[in-house]
């Protein structure tokens, strides 16, 4: 089987990146370049100090669930191209060729695929890994705003298919966690549930056989964007002192959830 990821570069995209590689034999990696220290040297922050300690948090719990994990370059299932992060579609698609010939298709961290890339891939019926749990939370930094709003148990990714509007394609399951030692260590749990649970699904095939649900847009809580996370709104979320049980998760609102075991 040939899979195809579109993917970034963080320990955590290189963490699925090898666990994708175990479970097909021949993996095909876009990996979207950029900085691994997030948020440090972003201008449009005033206090970076607090931006800083939000994401070293953010980090910590990374190398906490995914280790430090680097790609295996000696796997020869692994063919792999990497590019600046935000020009995959600058590319024409004669230049991805070898990367588009591929049975199953997944997307998780790049950046904003458009045009005639996204045409091709959603014609493919292409899977995407949300990170947040759709239709309640959709957009940008969607487990944060869940914890930010007392949501504790809309904390979790989507697997759908891949569409033009953001977030918002058929789903196919959600995929959680129980975790909940710290609020940073259960938001990038719940992407490792995704990740197991998409590279079990692909390798059994029962990721082809499930039968997607149109997302109810009634039922969506908030759609963020990047630039309503800033530093005021980060001091409050601090103060919060967020509860990871006040509430629990409850399997009705959500599509077959998946649990890392």
């Amino acid at each position: 089987m040939k899979v195809t990821l579109f993917t970034s570069n963080n320990y955590r995209h290189n963490y699925f990146i090898n666990l994708l590689s175990n479970i097909c034999d021949e993996l095909y990696v876009i990996q979207e370049c950029k900085t691994l220290f997030k948020g440090k040297n972003n201008e449009k922050y005033q206090n970076k100090n607090i931006i800083d300690e939000y994401f070293n948090k953010v980090l910590e719990a990374q190398d906490k669930i995914f280790k430090k994990e680097f790609v295996n370059k000696n796997n020869k299932t692994i063919k792999l191209l990497p590019v600046l992060y935000g020009e995959v579609n600058k590319l024409p698609l004669s230049f991805l060729e070898n990367f588009l010939k591929s049975d199953i298709y997944v997307v998780f961290g790049s950046s904003y695929i458009k045009g005639e890339l996204l045409d091709f891939l959603t014609k493919q019926g292409s899977i995407n890994i949300h990170a947040g749990v759709s239709p309640y939370y959709r957009g940008a930094d969607c487990n944060f705003w869940a914890l930010y709003d007392d949501n504790p148990h809309l904390v979790g990714s989507t697997i759908h298919l891949l569409s033009k509007g953001l977030d918002s394609g058929p789903i196919l399951y959600h995929a959680m966690s129980n975790l909940k030692i710290n609020p940073f260590e259960y938001t990038m749990s719940t992407l490792k549930s995704a990740f197991h649970s998409v590279s079990e699904r692909i390798q059994d095939g029962t990721i082809l056989t499930i039968k997607p649900l149109v997302q109810d847009e009634s039922k969506e809580v908030r759609y963020s964007k990047k630039s309503e996370f800033n530093e005021e709104i980060v001091k409050k979320y601090f103060k919060k002192e967020v509860n990871l049980n006040k509430k629990k998760i409850d399997s009705s609102l959500l599509k077959d959830p998946f649990f890392l075991k």
